[in-house]
């Protein structure tokens, strides 16, 4: 059973190459939508496209003359619209409610023809051709991207651009899969007799874990805007047939709901088991709302859920689940050797430390915080104990 890991790297990029790259977003995101619109009938989902081949054979040359995007980006995009349509009719064949998938978020997915990795860089194809940003690495070694892009274990899939509006910065979202049997050395916590997998809940994300994965929730909040909206216009109406509808809504959309947060939450057990850790850590939930005024209640009802989820499914496999006290974990460095605390060193999803320098993503910075935090603590409490 092969492993697979995603390593967020953030790219350090010239302005000619920021360029090219929104560009060829804009471009990527024209072929993504005209696919949609090829493939979409309001009608029925039966006449509604979903084969890949018979798409990319209709749309592909047409594409290619109306856009300057190489090749592999086309099929990149006109796959990306395939598979969401067809996420769309296995939902309407169960009775939901779609609508035609639209793309805007300037994001665009890399294959091995489109991209090409070097130690401290990438090379993207462009509709200017290629361009080489460097990488923006961490200080402490080794990072998420020397763990797996460049160890002979893992092989490199596939990789997403992805462009930070808040922040202004590119950033490679890069998946890897290792086939192999071999056991992967657990990430040091401080601790000698138990490794700590810490977890950070966010919006963004629905959650990160201190081993560089993430869990996104963009998937997640498009089905609930869906089922909302359709609530919306059943109450509209106020017809007892419309109430009844209302209640079954009601209960696909939980169940949806549950199965979503127990894949996340089986996900995330088996990376605590895969990295040999004793402990996962999840920050405090009880003041969630307060910390993140932007979250919905669709986000903190997840959070809980997934909280509720391991905290039964990890001691199945020997992983306790315990909680920390959550305040700075987001503004704090989670260098050992710096732990400097200061508002200004987060700036959305990035962090970067005012005093040391240290850049990554900013919930990958709270998740290793969450993790340590939990590790010195149980430290604290066994130098405490009396001897027996």
């Amino acid at each position: 059973m092969g492993v697979r890991r995603t390593a967020v790297v953030k790219l350090a990029v010239s302005d000619e190459q920021r360029d090219a790259l929104h560009r060829t977003a804009q471009q990527y995101l024209y072929c993504a939508n005209r696919t949609a619109d090829y493939c979409w009938s309001d009608t029925s989902y039966a006449e509604c496209k979903t084969n890949k081949r018979e798409v990319r054979d209709a749309l592909y040359a047409e594409l290619r003359e109306e856009t300057d995007l190489q090749a592999q980006l086309v099929q990149a995009a006109i796959k990306r619209a395939v598979e969401a349509v067809k996420a769309c009719v296995e939902r309407w064949k169960k009775g939901q409610r779609v609508s035609q998938p639209t793309f805007t978020a300037e994001t665009m997915d890399y294959d091995t023809r489109s991209a090409t990795f070097y130690r401290n860089k990438v090379s993207l194809a462009t509709v200017e051709g290629r361009v080489e940003p460097s990488f923006v690495l961490p200080a402490d070694s080794p990072t998420p991207y020397e763990r797996y892009v460049l160890s002979e274990s893992y092989e490199f899939r596939e990789s997403t651009l992805r462009y930070d509006a808040a922040t202004d910065e590119f950033y490679l979202n890069i998946s890897t899969r290792r086939t192999d049997g071999d056991e992967e050395v657990s990430e040091d916590t401080g601790h000698s007799d138990q490794t700590v997998l810490g977890i950070d809940l966010g919006v963004n994300s629905l959650a990160v874990s201190s081993t560089g994965t993430f869990w996104q929730g963009d998937d997640y909040d498009h089905w609930c805007r869906e089922f909302e909206k359709r609530r919306g216009e059943m109450q509209q109406r106020g017809t007892q047939a419309a109430h009844k509808a209302l209640l079954r809504l009601g209960k696909r959309e939980e169940a949806w709901r549950k199965q979503y947060i127990h894949t996340i939450a089986n996900e995330l057990v088996s990376e605590a088991v895969e990295h040999d850790c004793d402990v996962i850590a999840f920050e405090d939930l009880s003041d969630i709302r307060e910390r993140l005024p932007h979250a919905k209640w669709h986000h903190v009802w997840a959070f809980r859920r997934l909280f509720e989820y391991v905290s039964y499914k990890a001691p199945e496999q020997g992983v306790s689940v315990e909680q920390v006290e959550p305040t700075h974990t987001s503004q704090r460095c989670s260098r050992t050797d710096c732990g400097f605390t200061h508002d200004g060193n987060r700036q959305g999803e990035h962090f970067e430390c005012q005093k040391c320098g240290y850049e990554l993503n900013a919930d990958y910075n709270a998740a290793k915080n969450i993790g340590v935090r939990y590790a010195r603590k149980r430290q604290h409490k066994l130098r405490s104990s009396p001897k027996s």
